[in-house]
């Protein structure tokens, strides 16, 4: 017992600090991702690409957010590997430097008129880095807080990650809004646009100092310690746990929503081909609104999926976001800013974090810790690299001055919610397994009552929680 006790602080400790680091780290690398999300749909489409059809500019400037996604699935590969075979914490300092870095080089770029083709050329290949470091982010932190969660909190604590994103959302474009509000549209245009992306060399210094002080994982360390860390982990995760791979390729299809929501909304509304003219500035809040609740409701959500599971948030969250997408896009439609902030409100702040709080959770408690980040980083970034061209699409099937925008963009959004939401349902519920069962489609959760009262318990004594594991 005194063991134990002793333990306690320590292990509350790691805990609180696993979740700090997951949620500053995953603020500032996604502030990074969604600058460039920002700049794509208001500012590159007027200074990286001929002058020349306004839709082919638009479309092109979108494309190359969507190659960020492309080379996910590739970093995916690598920085999984590394984080099952050196460690998660190490992984995600590489992920912050990779990041940094390329974000700041974007701000350094010549535009079209400058340097003509080479222009979108560089753009790209930033682009690619961009994508290839986010690609451990979320699955590394997702692994790291799990692991150092208390018994029966793995969902509360795990939600940090993705507060941390949509905090990340907020940034980006509380750093624009005063840029395009105040600063003049040739200034702006000139180099304005370039400060964002120049101040993310703050990722680099803050991201280095906040993830040293957190120690590499229990479970990941145990693994070591037994000689059990696997040589090629990605083999056994196709191996042994293709079918939940497959599971959370569809489940990551949901990407569709923060797509209609940041990225096609954006272009949908502010660009002058569309015709339908809200102002940068205005339409810069929208979203922001949406991410402020999203913030305090995901906590919530979380924590509700440590009490009645995480299927039933996920696959409610899932339906009713793709709904709401045909309300957001049809305000924006007929240019009702307030219907417009309503249904983004609704949409983005509070019903698709049924599913966006849930899923750092969900995704590593469905793989064993040999092969947790491998399996859920490949698998989630091939999904969410499908969702990535679906701004392009979207603007190809539904041009600037075709009719019913709104409503062909809005089923294929709600199409693809369904999809995540039958792959959520085919998936085994893993709030009540141990720690050192997860993965294993054969092993017992643990009975209601059980679970219940060993939760109780590590609420109390947080030093617990190994011995529940």
């Amino acid at each position: 017992m005194t063991q134990a006790t002793a333990r306690g602080p320590k292990v509350r400790q790691q805990s609180t600090k696993a979740a700090a680091s997951g949620w500053i780290g995953s603020a500032l690398e996604y502030y990074d991702f969604f600058i460039y999300a920002t700049a794509a749909s208001l500012i590159f489409p007027q200074i990286f690409f001929p002058k020349g059809d306004p839709a082919i500019a638009i479309i092109a400037s979108l494309a190359t957010y969507g190659v960020g996604y492309v080379a996910r699935p590739i970093g995916a590969f690598v920085l999984g590997h590394l984080g099952d075979t050196h460690g998660r914490k190490k992984v995600l300092v590489w992920c912050m430097f990779l990041m940094g870095f390329s974000t700041i080089a974007v701000g350094l770029l010549p535009t079209y008129d400058q340097v003509g083709l080479w222009a979108p050329f560089l753009l790209v290949v930033c682009r690619l880095i961009q994508g290839f470091a986010v690609a451990g982010e979320i699955s590394g932190a997702s692994s790291m807080i799990l692991e150092h969660a208390p018994f029966g909190r793995r969902g509360f604590f795990a939600s940090f990650a993705l507060q941390g994103v949509q905090a990340g959302q907020i940034m980006a474009a509380a750093v624009f809004l005063p840029l395009a509000h105040y600063m003049p549209t040739e200034q702006f245009n000139t180099w304005g646009w370039r400060i964002p992306f120049l101040l993310s060399f703050i990722v680099i210094v803050a991201g280095y100092i906040i993830r040293r002080e957190v120690d590499e994982t229990p479970a990941f360390t145990e693994e070591g310690a037994r000689r059990q860390v696997p040589r090629s982990p990605i083999v056994d995760a196709f191996k042994y746990s293709w079918r939940d791979m497959l599971r959370v390729v569809l489940m990551a299809l949901m990407n569709v929503i923060p797509v209609v929501a940041t990225i096609f909304g954006a272009a949908y509304a502010v660009q002058p081909a569309y015709g339908i003219g809200f102002e940068k500035d205005v339409y810069l809040w929208i979203p922001v609104l949406g991410n402020i609740l999203a913030v305090l409701v995901i906590p919530y959500v979380g924590n509700l999926s440590d009490r009645i599971g995480r299927k039933p948030p996920l696959i409610v969250g899932s339906l009713l976001a793709g709904l709401l997408a045909f309300g957001y896009l049809y305000a924006i439609s007929i240019h009702n800013v307030p219907l417009a902030i309503a249904m983004s409100l609704l949409m983005w702040g509070v019903v698709y974090q049924g599913y966006n709080a849930v899923f750092p959770s969900f995704y590593p408690e469905l793989f064993p810790t040999r092969t947790r980040v491998s399996a859920m980083a490949i698998s989630q970034n091939l999904g969410t690299a499908v969702t990535a061209m679906l701004p392009a699409v979207f603007t190809a099937v539904a041009p600037p001055g075709s009719a019913n925008i709104w409503l062909t963009v809005g089923a294929l959004a709600f199409g693809i919610t369904v999809i995540a939401a039958l792959a959520a349902m085919s998936a085994r519920e893993t709030y009540r397994v141990r720690m050192t069962d997860l993965g294993d489609p054969d092993a017992t959760p643990l009975d209601k009552a059980e679970y219940d009262r060993l939760r109780q318990q590590s609420l109390a004594s947080p030093s617990l929680q190994q011995a529940h594991a």
